[in-house]
């Protein structure tokens, strides 16, 4: 898929379906004198629902939906007929994808599994039809319920990739060039910095047909938890990921240096990361002899380590049984299996900018038909 297709943010409007109003109806026939009230309740209206599916991996798809309307519940109708219900309208959205109020920043919602399903606006009810409301002092009622209004609003859609590994790094550390090796995953791979720039992900194999998800994401730089550079947009997406692999090249001044810028700006953007689980993976060691690295060790920072080359494979297969051994820890818990887990901020809307908002009218959305009228039914407009 192209690099463009990487849509990891989309504003949409949504609108749920009102509900029908109560019909009113007079049974009135030929041979049935004073039949009585026989008005039919309104339908309700449709739910605007947010649906998890692991199919998708972008919000590509909604960048060119971006109104979305649920149908209107008909109204009641004659002989105790109920209106239909408004078609309610489900958004399929990745794993992953947080909604928030695009005008306040409020966090709505977060759909983390396949499957799972969130009502995101509900429809209104229908009204009471005139049947519910007689009785032995008011036995011809001449009223019904109208139906509930809908609700709509404006949502920012966010998508935080779920995956087990997450790459962190400076630009051209190696971490693109070691997920083409471990994975299918073909990002784009060249000598300068800034190469990704967008999150991508592969699926490593393990032995005996296990695997597990790698995220390669964009370079980090000093200050990118201040807007710097590509890290503020995409620092988000390593919020996602409970295990975080630091790819610092072997040639760097100072790996334990540029560790601790690393792990100092994901810090200052979200305190929470620090107790996810750290690995390091010390990138391009084809240069170093084994007296080198021996040197080396005593400058790192003290978590796990590990010398690999993408190029001559050097440690590829001790990196993915160190990978693998951490994921199946008894500390290591799955994002989607630790929903209640999570903790949500309020998104902050001024770092977002999108077009400008259209206004709609009653008419834009739904669909809904008048009350069937007839000569021997009687019916009162609200």
């Amino acid at each position: 898929m192209a690099e463009t297709n990487f849509v990891d943010y989309v504003k949409i409007f949504c609108r749920s379906g009102k509900g029908g109003r109560g019909s009113a109806h007079l049974r009135r026939e030929k041979y049935i004198p004073k039949g009585g009230p026989d008005g039919g309740d309104g339908g309700d209206g449709g739910n605007i629902i947010l649906r998890g599916n692991r199919n998708y991996w972008t919000l590509l798809h909604l960048r060119y939906q971006r109104h979305i309307f649920a149908g209107h519940g008909e109204s009641g109708s004659k002989a105790q007929r109920s209106g239909k219900k408004g078609e309610s309208k489900i958004i399929e959205v990745p794993c992953g994808t947080v909604a928030y109020d695009a005008h306040t920043g409020e966090y709505l919602c977060d759909i983390t599994d396949d499957g799972q399903e969130v009502t995101l606006l509900k429809g209104g009810r229908g009204g009471l039809g005139n049947v519910h409301f007689k009785s032995s002092t008011n036995q011809t009622p001449r009223y019904a319920q109208p139906g509930e209004p809908y609700e709509e609003r404006w949502i920012i859609l966010e998508l935080k990739l779920l995956a087990d590994v997450g790459l962190v790094g400076f630009p051209n550390a190696g971490k693109s060039t070691l997920l083409s090796v471990v994975s299918a995953a073909k990002p784009k791979i060249a000598n300068y910095p800034f190469t990704t720039l967008q999150p991508n992900l592969g699926i490593v194999e393990y032995r005996d047909g296990k695997s597990f998800v790698m995220a390669d994401i964009p370079g980090i730089i000093e200050g990118a938890s201040e807007g710097r550079g590509l890290g503020l947009r995409f620092l988000r997406h390593i919020e996602r990921n409970s295990l975080l692999l630091f790819v610092i090249p072997a040639d760097a001044d100072d790996i334990k240096k540029e560790y601790n810028i690393l792990l100092n700006e994901l810090t200052q953007y979200n305190p929470e990361l620090l107790d996810k689980t750290h690995l390091l993976a010390i990138s391009k060691a084809d240069m170093l002899d084994e007296e080198l690295m021996q040197e080396m060790t005593f400058g790192l920072p003290d978590i796990p380590y590990l010398f690999i080359s993408s190029i001559t494979g050097y440690g590829i297969p001790a990196l993915k049984d160190m990978l693998w051994r951490e994921l199946n820890s008894d500390d290591y818990v799955p994002i989607s299996a630790s929903r209640d887990a999570l903790v949500h901020r309020n998104l902050d809307i001024s770092r977002f900018e999108f077009d400008p908002e259209e206004e709609f009218s009653d008419d834009d959305s739904g669909s809904g038909e008048d009350m069937e009228e007839d000569d021997n039914y009687y019916e009162e407009d609200f």
